[in-house]
């Protein structure tokens, strides 16, 4: 199972990848929009998380971008701002605050790739 991290804060990226790791997934990691779709394309993850803003391109447009490609594949979007309310980011399957406690991103992946405990 491979997990592609979108986001341009690094601590984050650090903290998504040793807390998932540790879970026994694949994780591949882009510091930017730009470098997210190379990545996208190149490693065909099973799911992604994504930063609503990013340096480059917006998140809102990266995920309209990997919808089209791979309608199916299951995309988280995090943020630092609670942006429930904005109808765009319904295309995504999943919606979290960003936190250091992943307890709430780990059941959410486990929920969307089908891993969920006690099924």
């Amino acid at each position: 199972m491979k997990i592609l991290i979108v986001d341009d804060d690094q601590s984050i990226l650090r903290l998504y990848q040793e807390e998932l790791e540790e879970e026994g997934y694949e994780i591949v990691t882009a510091a930017s929009g730009q470098e997210g779709l190379e990545i996208f394309e190149k490693e065909q993850p099973d799911l992604v998380t994504l930063d609503i803003h990013l340096p480059d391109i917006d998140g809102i447009k990266l995920l309209r971008q990997m919808k089209e490609k791979r309608p199916r594949l299951p995309i988280i979007m995090s943020t630092a701002y609670d942006y429930r309310d904005d109808f765009s980011v319904w295309a995504s399957e999943a919606y979290i605050v960003k936190s250091s406690d992943l307890t709430e991103l780990k059941a959410t992946i486990k929920k969307l790739t089908g891993k969920d405990e006690g099924h």
